[in-house]
């Protein structure tokens, strides 16, 4: 953990200057996401990184709990929602695991099942975390099989050596249907999904805690 956490303090700041990867497919989660939301909800974010999404729909919560394992991240974030004046938003170092108990009335994870060495454990957590009724909404790139274009397998095929020289974390290689049932597996029903962008297939879910 300490590791993963070092590797991702090491590139907050070029992280935060990096560009949204496929802005149109960013933004139409975002807005489904927030549709969900009351002004009355608390929130908690998982692997909130540098507090782009948790800054974002601040307004649409009465408190957000942003949270990542580092603190390089975290800082940035800090930064950034003191100067969105997003009062209501609160950065602080946590894994799933060990992050408050709540109960909350939504979790996110966006961009995270798929970086967890303990996914069946995280998501326990975050079930144990959610209000009875309440959402888990995630997001997770489903790399598993013949998924995306030959840039996607040149980059699969590159991924071992880059991790080994610290230049990448580890990823775990999943597909829609395994990423679907590990959420059902944790007690929730999945209300709405897709796949955005389709290729390669980025899952969002909403699941309600039953």
């Amino acid at each position: 953990m300490k590791d993963i956490a070092k590797f991702w303090d090491g590139i907050a700041e070029k992280y935060a200057k990096s560009p949204i990867r496929n802005e149109t497919a960013y933004e139409h989660t975002l807005g489904r996401t927030r549709s969900y939301l009351k002004d009355t909800d608390t929130a908690l974010e998982l692997g909130c990184g540098t507090g782009t999404t948790a800054i974002k729909l601040a307004d649409a919560v009465a408190e957000f709990i942003a949270t990542d394992i580092s603190e390089g991240m975290l800082e940035v974030g800090r930064r950034r929602a003191a100067e969105a004046g997003a009062s209501n938003v609160t950065l602080q170092k946590a894994t799933a695991q060990t992050a408050p108990e709540g109960p909350f009335d939504v979790i996110l994870a966006h961009n995270l099942i798929h970086l967890l060495d303990d996914p069946d454990g995280d998501l326990a957590a975050v079930a144990a975390r959610v209000k009875h009724g309440g959402l888990f909404i995630s997001k997770t790139p489903c790399l598993k099989g013949k998924v995306g274009s030959w840039k996607l397998t040149l980059i699969k095929l590159a991924l071992p050596l880059a991790q080994l020289l610290g230049k990448a974390p580890p990823v775990r290689f999943m597909s829609v249907e395994e990423l679907d049932a590990a959420v059902t597996a944790a007690g929730f029903e999945i209300i709405e999904s897709g796949n955005f962008p389709a290729s390669p297939p980025s899952r969002y879910v909403v699941a309600r805690k039953i």
